[in-house]
């Protein structure tokens, strides 16, 4: 039950209908709210969290107004993640090395700004007891989600951490930020045409792009001839989750290559948000199971 005391926590986009955050965090909510098996109640938690669709030319003046509802904290989705940053009090060391805000929260001094992505695209990849310090790293695209992938990659160690793109300009304005970054980063950056000669070379591949997204749902980021060159034993990560799997990893999964789906990532940087906001625990299998059961995807 939703009362004058319940604490909101949301998530900023603009649009944000289509976000899938409070089908996720509300059922984490809820089943903090349940009973044990034992039948012994845990402590109660009274939030909600919402979407909020909020135009980029009034991002300032709308977390000026959660602040006077006391919102407890919130995510943010495009176009907010780096709009956001100057409007900080504090930002987080590894926020400012991917140069992105995803998870904002309160501070004596105001807002605080941190980014769970990273946490989110690594849990996956943990489970693979891989020597990542001799692995080769293959990102399509240089946006947003490509820094959060970098970012991951040199937590790892990667051997290597190459970068493709479609324009050089951008390409060269994304490797000069993180070899400016407090913590530089070794990056190469290469033109769309040179996949054909490093995609042999990938122990790590992740498409970054919104290609294999509606409406481009029969569509891969790379060709099958390029694709054929892939070893069996890469692992494929695109961090789309709808359709699932996407051509991308059906193409993969052709090869004989791991093919990771983005919906492992999407949980984990969601759980990692909602235990920061609560100090305390969340359940992770039921933001999974939920977000299944949204989906249609079967369990297993």
């Amino acid at each position: 039950m939703i009362t004058g005391k319940t604490k909101l926590l949301g998530v900023i986009g603009y649009p944000v209908e289509h976000s899938l955050s409070p089908v996720m965090h509300n059922a984490a909510i809820e089943a903090i709210n349940s009973e044990n098996s034992d039948g012994k109640p845990q402590p109660k938690i009274d939030y909600v969290y919402l979407p909020f669709p909020i135009k980029p030319e009034d991002l300032k003046v709308a977390i000026s107004g959660f602040a006077a509802m006391d919102v407890r904290g919130f995510n943010l989705t495009i176009p907010h993640k780096q709009a956001i940053m100057p409007l900080l009090s504090e930002v987080s060391a590894v926020a400012r090395s991917v140069g992105a805000v995803n998870t904002v929260f309160r501070t004596e001094n105001g807002w605080g700004g941190t980014n769970t992505d990273v946490v989110g695209f690594l849990a996956p990849l943990r489970n693979y007891n891989f020597n990542w310090r001799e692995k080769v790293a293959v990102i399509l695209g240089n946006g947003g989600a490509a820094r959060a992938v970098v970012a991951g990659c040199a937590q790892l160690g990667c051997a290597e951490i190459h970068v493709f793109g479609r324009s050089e300009d951008k390409l060269n304005a994304f490797q000069k930020s993180w070899l400016d970054s407090d913590k530089p980063v070794s990056v190469r950056v290469h033109t769309w045409s040179e996949i054909s000669s490093f995609i042999s070379r990938a122990d790590l591949l992740v498409n970054t792009t919104p290609v294999g997204m509606s409406p481009l749902v029969d569509v891969s980021p790379v060709d099958d001839a390029v694709m054929e060159k892939l070893s069996p034993g890469a692992i494929v990560y695109d961090l789309i989750y709808v359709p699932n799997p996407t051509e991308f990893l059906r193409q993969a999964a052709t090869r004989g290559a791991i093919a990771l789906d983005g919906l492992e990532m999407l949980v984990q940087q969601g759980a990692a948000a909602l235990q920061l906001w609560l100090q305390q625990p969340v359940p992770v299998d039921v933001m999974r199971q939920s977000l299944r059961q949204v989906l249609g995807l079967e369990e297993g």
